[in-house]
């Protein structure tokens, strides 16, 4: 249960979750870059030092293996996952990279991910990183990174407790912040999509695929259906009238087109979820959930605020 005061903070000023579990990896030498450009299906050669996008690594029919978030510097380049995905970045690496110098370390335990979300995220730093998204800059505290509702910091897993500590902001729930991610409409790996999705189908081409960068590893698929197709699934939003699951199945009459990803109670917005569903399954249809009674109108992304 979401807590109301919690949700109302982060609305208003800020709070900070503990997303260290995510998998982290630091690549190093002089190709990493080239060599991860023909890898992911964004323009990471494109970046300059102090900034950073999202990609996916797909397979070669273009479904996703993983996603990530890249940070560029002089030097090397970041990579965080999901949790344990980073181990699939570094077989990549291992695999693929033979002769070329580029390098994977995998600093998971090493290091700690902070999330200040809310519009006073900047005010508790001693340099704010720009607000443009994956944009970041160095403090005192450790790597500071934009995002969309705030601020990470990556720091010293040894100095977490510390930096959290300095950082002076109230402690969220994995609740609350799940939430704001999907009032927002942001699709989650292993949540939301999954490894049988086309980046299009889960509303990822925008922020994650570079349609004007070199080849990379399933880029045929995806470019023949954005230029040329129609995808069968589209990310949607629903609002529901009543409880209801994660992977409980969608109907359209009698149709299956989809199952729940992520569900949350917003005290905005009611029963919502985030679903990949059949092209059929357009805004301001009503589809049944489950074998309960409980509805689920499709809405565009995001909700409103």
């Amino acid at each position: 249960m979401i807590e109301v005061g919690e949700y109302e903070l982060v609305r208003q000023s800020v709070g900070v979750i503990d997303r260290s579990d995510r998998g982290k990896l630091r690549l190093l030498g002089d190709e990493a870059a080239d060599f991860l450009q023909g890898q992911v299906t964004n323009d990471v050669e494109a970046l300059d030092a102090g900034t950073g996008c999202y990609a996916a690594l797909l397979n070669h029919k273009g479904k996703v293996r993983t996603d990530m978030r890249v940070l560029r510097a002089d030097g090397w380049i970041w990579l965080d996952t999901e949790p344990g995905f980073q181990e699939l970045l570094a077989r990549t690496v291992e695999m693929y990279g033979i002769g070329r110098d580029v390098k994977a370390e995998d600093v998971t335990t090493g290091y700690a991910i902070l999330s200040l979300l809310g519009p006073g995220a900047r005010d508790a730093l001693d340099s704010p990183p720009p607000e443009s998204e994956h944009a970041f800059v160095e403090g005192d505290h450790g790597i500071y990174a934009s995002t969309l509702g705030g601020v990470d910091v990556i720091c010293e897993a040894n100095r977490a407790d510390e930096v959290r500590a300095a950082l002076g902001a109230e402690e969220l729930s994995g609740e609350v912040a799940e939430c704001l991610r999907i009032e927002a409409g942001r699709p989650r790996f292993g949540a939301d999509f999954d490894a049988g999705t086309i980046p299009e189908e889960a509303g990822l081409n925008e922020r994650a695929v570079s349609f004007t960068k070199g080849c990379y590893v399933g880029q045929e698929t995806v470019a023949r259906l954005h230029y040329k197709g129609k995808p069968n699934r589209h990310l949607r939003g629903l609002k529901l009238s009543g409880e209801a699951h994660p992977g409980d199945e969608l109907r359209l009459g009698e149709r299956a087109v989809g199952a729940l990803g992520s569900v949350a109670v917003s005290p905005t917005h009611g029963p919502i979820a985030l679903a990949v569903v059949r092209r059929e399954a357009e805004p301001g249809d009503v589809l049944d959930v489950g074998d309960s009674a409980v509805t689920a109108q499709v809405v565009e992304l995001p909700f409103e605020s």
